[in-house]
């Protein structure tokens, strides 16, 4: 006898078309006209930012970046959905979480000038620092979302991982342990279409990357990654549903620079291609709908420039200012200091250590 063991359909969600006309029945009762206009501020912001940052590199003024101009509505939507106790758990590109959830600018920018200090993330924020090992960040969220069920906080664990960080066991391993205990995890498919030099075709021969919730026995569905609005309902919606248990979610979008500053997109992608998504820009479909709705113009457009490129400047400034301290290497890195690392710092000081390095520059 053959008989169907299992059956599933994965859910795709638009709330936000390319021309900025909204699904009224999907809106979200939560997204308000100011929520809308907030959203779009932070979208810009993130955006600033990244331009600044990159600027910087090319400088020699920051280390090795990854941009994330054409994600701002993946980024922004799910960290605007988050709860101030929920914890979020990134990887290497996830600049808009952190600006959402209040890091201090200068730490980001000290972070990326490649101190220590910078990843040293305030526990109001909620936040863990800068990931980069692919998938290395989601057996981590998994840990810290049983950590949440155990203790009965009811804080739900957000992760970001990319569509080539879902071909890495790390990856199967955290859902398959999120499904079996019900922990609280929404894990984030940042789905930009390439993993590095590799395209998404490459990457699996799933049709969806949300069906992978089938194996580990959780909800799973997927968005469009350049609509605000549909990023913050489906992650406020799997939040609000965490304490049943997990879910995947695949937000579809597209990385219009490159992977890193280190490499070079017109190696491996065509200028066609790019023109497509750019037609599909996240912070353009916004604008159109607030300018529809009459809540935006070019006079609040040139406010929000002049000051979110002020706060930038002046979070630059303080982070140039800053005055590292070499011990930082061993104080951020455990809760406590283990004995084998007390030592190595004690050795340090007591020879003087410092001292000879700037010496020695």
């Amino acid at each position: 006898m053959l008989s169907k063991a299992f059956s599933g359909e994965i859910n795709y969600l638009q709330i936000l078309d390319e021309n900025g006309n909204a699904d009224g029945s999907q809106v979200s009762p939560g997204i308000t006209d100011d929520l809308a206009v907030q959203m779009y501020k932070y979208m810009n912001f993130a955006r600033a930012l990244d331009a600044k940052t990159l600027s910087l590199q090319r400088q020699g003024r920051a280390v090795t970046y990854a941009p994330l101009v054409g994600e701002e509505a993946t980024q922004i939507g799910s960290a605007m959905a988050m709860r101030k106790a929920d914890i979020f758990v990134p990887n290497f590109r996830q600049h808009g979480v952190y600006l959402v959830r209040g890091l201090p600018l200068e730490l980001y920018f000290i972070y990326w000038r490649g101190y220590e200090e910078g990843g040293a993330i305030p526990q109001e924020v909620n936040g863990f620092p800068v990931i980069v090992p692919v998938a290395s960040q989601v057996p981590h969220a998994a840990g810290i979302a049983f950590a949440q069920k155990y203790k009965g906080t009811g804080n739900a664990v957000v992760t970001y991982v990319g569509d080539g960080g879902t071909s890495e066991g790390d990856f199967y391993e955290s859902l398959n342990f999120a499904g079996v205990f019900k922990v609280p995890l929404v894990t984030i498919i940042e789905d930009n279409q390439w993993a590095i030099s590799v395209p998404r075709k490459k990457q699996s021969a799933a049709e969806t990357l949300a069906q992978k919730a089938f194996a580990a026995g959780i909800k799973g569905m997927q968005v469009d990654g350049n609509d605000v609005f549909a990023v913050y309902k489906a992650v406020k919606d799997a939040i609000d549903s965490s304490a049943e248990g997990p879910t995947l979610i695949e937000c579809v979008t597209y990385r219009m620079s490159m992977h890193t500053t280190a490499d070079d997109p017109t190696k491996y992608r065509t200028d066609a291609e790019l023109e497509v998504w750019k037609k599909k820009d996240p912070i353009d479909r916004l604008r159109k709908y607030l300018l529809s709705k009459g809540l935006w113009d070019d006079s609040k457009e040139k406010e929000m420039q002049d000051e979110q490129a002020s706060t930038i400047n002046d979070a630059v400034k303080k982070a140039e200012e800053f005055k590292a301290d070499p011990a930082s290497m061993f104080k951020n890195v455990y809760s406590f200091m283990p004995d084998v690392l007390q030592e190595e710092l004690d050795d340090a000081e007591q020879n003087n250590f410092w001292q000879e390095s700037q010496d020695a520059a």
